[in-house]
């Protein structure tokens, strides 16, 4: 979206028009990610309140919502840092609205997997990133990408007790 702008009416109806876009999908996207809505929902409100301290500059930017989505995934990996830290993960339950059966275990399996590679997971096999794009997005190398979704996929296909001749490749 090459929005940009001084702060004034374009810039609000630009950054408003990315929001509307694409909060719902940053949201759907982050809650994998993050195994709970409300931390999703908090992640992509605070990379959206930092794009709208930075519009001016974000504005321009071919895919501002690749933007938010990586701004939100460090703050996502920022919030789980510190909770680690503090305090045991706790588990999703199948409380009212929640994911249940297959949708819960694969919760509790992604909630095991670590966030890297989660998030390459979901970058790759959600979003619909090529493996270069996902690698940008995490500012690292394909490479690492490759590796990150190749053991993503053997730890869940573990966790869910998958066998080894279901994986497939990137």
């Amino acid at each position: 979206m090459a929005s940009g702008g001084e702060g004034g009416s374009d810039g609000r109806e630009g950054f408003e028009a990315v929001y509307r876009a694409s909060y719902s999908r940053l949201v759907g996207q982050l809650s994998v990610v993050t195994t709970s809505r409300a931390e999703a929902e908090e992640a992509v409100q605070e990379a959206f309140a930092r794009l709208w301290v930075r519009w001016d500059q974000v504005g321009g930017y071919e895919n501002v919502e690749a933007w938010v989505r990586r701004v939100a995934i460090n703050v996502a990996i920022g919030r789980w840092r510190r909770v680690m830290r503090e305090r045991a993960l706790p588990v999703a339950s199948g409380a009212a609205g929640g994911p249940t059966g297959p949708d819960l275990d694969l919760l509790r399996a992604l909630r095991r997997v670590p966030v890297q590679q989660r998030s390459a997971l979901v970058l790759h096999h959600v979003v619909g990133l090529s493996v270069e794009e996902a690698a940008e997005e995490l500012a690292s190398k394909p490479g690492t990408v490759k590796s990150w979704l190749s053991r993503g996929r053997a730890s869940l296909a573990g966790l869910l007790g998958c066998a080894d001749d279901e994986q497939g490749g990137s």
